[in-house]
């Protein structure tokens, strides 16, 4: 099971406040000015470029919005310069972590990381130590009421797909990278609409959390989450749902 999809599943579900919308369309925001700026403009011929595209309309992100994301990537427009970093460190357990940041400042957001991980019982950790524990993988996440096992199973390997994987109330699809887009499309058109999907870091193994350890990594998870700079953490947790539906309540 991964615990990081669950967790992102659960709290998809949670109603978003109008202060967590405005933190999503920046993420989203820069996820298309950094896939502009590394592989062009044209959605056509750049497959990130067309995740995220397909990521901001799904949060109904104005299509103004989305053009002026892509032409300060492009040049076209000025904008803050932006770098892409990816963070390693552990969490509670010997959890490993994966931090994925766009900052206009990278001094000043490694202390801010390395503060939020200390003050939920983790550290960070030199590059190479953690990112061998993960593989990157297509990720695409199903709410389980909307297909049975068969009818996924059929549609996702023929388009595919590497694995089918229950995680809880969701079905969690893996693909290769460059298959990520079709066997989307291949549920899409099924009448199944995933609840989320992307090229991801998805972990070889995962630490079974539970208890207080499970509550702090949650933390962790949120605080890391909530930052400005930070895009997406990846982790190798596997906590219960109940333990992460009592998190996101709380």
């Amino acid at each position: 099971m991964s615990g990081h999809s669950k967790w992102a599943t659960i709290k998809h579900k949670k109603a978003a406040t109008d202060a967590r919308r405005g933190k999503i369309f920046t993420k989203l925001i820069r996820e298309l000015t950094i896939a502009a700026r590394v592989g062009g403009g044209d959605p056509n011929t750049n497959p990130r470029l067309r995740t995220a595209i397909a990521a901001a309309k799904g949060e109904n992100m104005p299509n103004d919005n989305i053009e002026r994301a892509i032409q300060r990537g492009t040049g076209q427009l000025e904008g803050e310069t932006l770098d892409e970093v990816m963070f390693e460190g552990y969490g509670p357990g010997g959890v490993g972590v994966l931090i994925q940041v766009v900052t206009s400042n990278r001094n000043r957001i490694v202390s801010e990381i390395r503060h939020v991980m200390s003050k939920n019982g983790g550290n960070m950790a030199e590059s190479g130590a953690v990112g061998w524990m993960f593989h990157r993988k297509g990720d695409i996440v199903v709410p389980k009421e909307l297909a049975d096992e068969d009818k996924m199973m059929g549609i996702v390997l023929d388009a595919g797909a590497e694995d089918l994987r229950d995680d809880g109330s969701s079905w969690e699809v893996l693909t290769p990278p460059e298959a990520m887009e079709k066997v989307r499309d291949a549920l899409v058109s099924a009448g199944i609409k995933p609840s989320g999907a992307e090229v991801a870091w998805v972990p070889q193994n995962y630490v079974k959390l539970s208890g207080a350890q499970a509550q702090q990594m949650l933390r962790m998870v949120e605080a890391l989450e909530d930052h400005d700079d930070v895009q997406q953490v990846y982790a190798n947790f596997d906590i219960d749902e109940k333990e992460i539906q009592a998190a996101v309540a709380g």
